[in-house]
């Protein structure tokens, strides 16, 4: 094995860990993926780890309250189905890590999903479940203890948060509004349902949290502004009245974590794909102190930030593009940080790179938001690096293959083309349906801006997955004359057939997105790159997981058929273990590697 390969072995082969929740006595419940998925581990004070699990894929977990023993909720799925089951394990009680098996069920049924919603204070869970008819998604709380249910919400289509008062007389939940990435408030209770916010406004809801009276809860909206704050959600009002601001700021978007006791906020600042940390007074706004981060990264990106049950401090998942993910606890009475579990030997001794922030100009007037990772000999090629989504936000986080490609020379670009979050309502509704290829048109923007990086227009070439994926096959299909080759992971071919084939519960919630197939289909056809794609002369690495729910597997293998039909080089990678991307360490080193030397050779 060459240097350059051990390297990217090496980088891909980079250890991380999750911070999922954090006990009454201190005990963090953790992820690591040292076996090749994330599997539970418990952190104790002292600095002992025991190992949880060691399921088939990776699982994720929640502490129970109100419980003795110790008991953790498990969620976890079969091969990136992504069809949740609900578990317990007691963590006193694992001598060895548990399989599946040796899992205590709590809500199982593998042909639907159990999603879990909230842990309440008392014993009992919120998770949300599409078991009825496979479509539709009810909101279900469960006593543990007893088993026994009761259906929250059985009104159709899909369920974002839920959060039940700690008095217990209503829940509040979302789902998703009108709009394109809009979501609406509910009130749940004896009397029925009621809306809190309307179905038709152009803005987000999330973050839900009850103060510790039941007075109100504390949300993170957009509602009436284009950046996201915290505001404060009286249900007894009418909207807009039942909406003030807590804290906002108008340059950047703001979310918050409240602490159980009520007195102190979490507040974190989206500052150009990196966050800030403070806490604030809970009740006034008013901003206590900073938190002293471990550099410049994000800390709410791969898990939510989680508050001790004594309100003295969180547990949060610290990433960053030189570091892989680590558990970092925040002293909330200082703003002081301590890392409790990290894997940084593994990158011990290698040069990583950290991007510069770039905007590059689009000819209608826009500016497109770019990070730019630059080797420290570069060879003028380059590769273009896009999220999915398509409301998602390429973040200052690590990625491997980012500084496995940047080993190999080229200068990686990795843009928040329109329509990503992050940068205000604005920006993410400006590839909503008919705008779809304003977004794809970023893409040539950012070509057309290679020689100011210095770098050679002719050896440039795409990669994403998911969304990503699509605007790959969009680029080189609609921009035939702009990329060398491209990376396809998990893609959207055609959006005619994606929301045909994609799993029912999943189809109504797209079309906000992407336009609907009994309205648009005729704009749907136009804006698939499947539709031209005798137009595409650049060669193709196509990834796919077997069992995606999301973007099928037909949408790899009909791209791949026509582009080999064309005489144009392509190869397929189909993993039968896997879903909506790759989760599992050993097929991230057998796809990977392959398409960072396809890449090497076409750009030479």
């Amino acid at each position: 094995m060459s240097d350059t390969a051990e390297l990217v072995t090496r980088l891909l082969s980079a250890r991380t860990w999750r911070a999922f929740d954090v006990a009454a006595d201190g005990r963090v419940l953790a992820g690591d993926d040292t076996s090749g998925t994330v599997q539970l581990v418990e952190l104790a004070p002292d600095g002992t780890r025991r190992p949880l699990t060691a399921l088939p894929g990776a699982c994720s977990g929640r502490y129970l309250k109100g419980i003795e023993p110790r008991t953790i909720v498990v969620s976890h799925d079969t091969d990136g189905d992504e069809r949740a089951q609900l578990s317990l394990l007691r963590p006193e009680e694992v001598d060895a890590p548990l399989g599946t098996a040796d899992l205590e069920p709590l809500v199982r049924d593998p042909q639907f999903i159990h999603s879990l919603a909230e842990v309440l204070d008392d014993g009992r869970v919120v998770y949300a479940t599409n078991r009825r008819n496979g479509v539709d998604f009810d909101l279900v709380l469960r006593q543990v203890a007893s088993g026994e249910e009761t259906v929250l919400y059985d009104g159709g289509g899909m369920v974002g948060g839920a959060a039940v008062a700690p008095d217990g007389s209503a829940a509040l939940m979302t789902r998703p509004g009108t709009p394109a990435l809009s979501s609406q408030v509910l009130r749940l209770s004896g009397s029925g349902t009621s809306e809190i916010t309307p179905a038709d406004e152009p803005a987000i809801f999330g973050g839900l949290q009850w103060l510790p009276d039941s007075s109100a809860a504390l949300v993170t909206t957009n509602t009436g502004r284009d950046r996201t704050g915290i505001a404060r959600l009286d249900p007894s009002a009418s909207f807009p009245d039942n909406v003030s601001y807590l804290v906002t700021d108008d340059a950047h978007d703001v979310s918050g974590r409240l602490s159980p006791d009520g007195r102190l906020l979490l507040v974190v600042t989206d500052d150009d794909g990196s966050s800030r940390f403070a806490i604030h007074d809970a009740e006034s706004g008013a901003h206590l102190r900073d938190v002293v981060t471990p550099g410049v990264g994000v800390g709410d990106f791969l898990t939510l930030p989680r508050w001790s049950a004594d309100s003295q401090g969180l547990a949060l998942t610290w990433t960053s593009p030189t570091v892989a993910a680590d558990v970092v606890l925040v002293d909330a009475a200082t703003g002081r940080t301590g890392t409790v579990a990290s894997w940084a030997e593994d990158l011990d001794g290698l040069d990583l790179v950290a991007p510069t922030s770039v905007g590059i100009p689009t000819p209608d007037g826009e500016t497109v938001p770019c990070f730019v990772y630059s080797p420290a000999a570069p060879t003028g090629s380059s590769v273009l690096i896009v999220h999915g989504g398509p409301e998602g936000q390429s973040v200052r986080s690590f990625s491997p293959i980012t500084q496995a490609l940047v080993a190999q020379g080229h200068t990686v670009l990795v843009p928040n083309v329109r329509g990503s979050v992050g940068y205000g309502k604005r920006w993410y509704s400006l590839d909503d349906v008919e705008k779809r290829l304003d977004s794809v048109a970023d893409l040539a923007a950012i070509h057309d801006f290679l020689p100011n990086l210095a770098l050679d227009p002719a050896r440039s070439a795409l990669w994403g997955g998911s969304y990503g994926g699509y605007m790959v096959l969009a680029g080189v299909a609609f921009q035939p004359e702009r990329w060398a080759a491209g990376v396809d992971i998990v893609g959207i071919s055609s959006l005619v057939t994606f929301l045909e084939n994609t799993s029912p519960y999943r189809r109504a919630h797209r079309e906000r997105e992407y336009g609907s197939l009994e309205r648009d289909r005729e704009f749907l056809e136009s804006a698939s790159p499947l539709n031209r794609i005798t137009d595409v002369r650049a060669p193709l690495f196509v990834i796919h997981g077997a069992n995606d729910p999301r973007v099928p597997l037909s949408e790899a293998e009909q791209v791949a058929a026509a582009v080999r039909g064309n005489g144009v080089e392509v190869e397929l990678v189909v993993y039968d273990d896997e879903g909506h991307g790759l989760a599992k360490r050993a097929n991230r080193l057998d796809a990977y590697p392959r398409a960072i030397d396809f890449l090497g050779r076409v750009l030479g």
